[in-house]
């Protein structure tokens, strides 16, 4: 027989961001399994008693809950746990990559890294494919710009975030797209702790360059091959920083 994971009991929340707060520790409460698919939320009374807040403040977790696809609200009857891993959306990444300890949730961000290096071959393919010549010529201002040898570290990596901006433009694909934008919401929360980590793919200025061209002149399979290239240097460092974390 599987045995559920025990329940963590609630905490009382600092007096700031309350609904915030609320939200935070209902969603980390499903996300672990200790609200189970299908259990009933406690009622809103007993919630404002257990965390110590007014009941507005539960009211707004609640309705944030549900617009994630965490919970499922019965207007006179108890709100109940959604199976998150079916129901919710590419924007929980959001919330779940920096909620682990050290700031990050490795198996996560593992998650998040393992993606984008399966959607850069493809992204890369299609703008090759697509040959936006706007698009062409910005990335090889982009990779001018990252080839000389005094630009710092920091500023390769606004210039790599533009570079995968406009190809993922380029690609003409909307899925991609949306995806990349939670990808870069993701990143942008910890753009300075992975700055370190991504230092090997951020500096592989060859490696940006050999790719614009295969997109200017429409090599499909040269593309894909080099933003393969390309993100595993990333692939590897983060995988090194999570060995590191465990």
């Amino acid at each position: 027989m599987s045995s559920q994971p025990e329940p963590k009991a609630l905490r009382p929340v600092a007096r700031q961001s309350l609904s915030d707060a609320v939200f935070a520790q209902l969603r980390d409460q499903i996300v672990a399994g200790h609200m189970a698919p299908g259990e009933a939320l406690p009622s809103e009374r007993v919630l404002c008693d257990e965390l110590g807040v007014a009941r507005g403040a539960v009211r707004e977790a609640l309705r944030r809950l549900e617009q994630a696809r965490l919970i499922s609200v019965r207007h006179g009857g108890a709100s109940r746990v959604l199976d998150f891993r079916r129901s919710a959306g590419m924007d929980l990444l959001v919330d779940l990559a920096l909620s682990g300890e050290a700031g990050l949730a490795p198996q996560v961000v593992r998650g998040i890294i393992e993606m984008r290096s399966g959607l850069a071959p493809d992204v890369a393919r299609l703008a090759a494919l697509r040959g936006d010549g706007e698009a062409a010529a910005r990335l090889r201002e982009i990779v001018a710009e990252m080839r000389d040898a005094s630009v710092p570290l920091s500023r390769l990596q606004v210039l790599s975030q533009e570079f995968w901006t406009v190809l993922v433009e380029a690609s003409g694909n909307l899925a991609y797209q949306l995806a990349f934008n939670t990808l870069r919401e993701v990143y942008s929360r910890a753009f300075e702790l992975l700055r370190p980590i991504l230092a090997d793919e951020l500096r592989a200025t060859a490696d940006y360059a050999a790719l614009a061209d295969a997109v200017e002149h429409g090599r499909e399979s040269d593309a894909a091959a080099h933003a393969r290239a390309l993100v595993l240097r990333g692939e590897l460092g983060i995988n090194r920083a999570l060995e590191d974390l465990s």
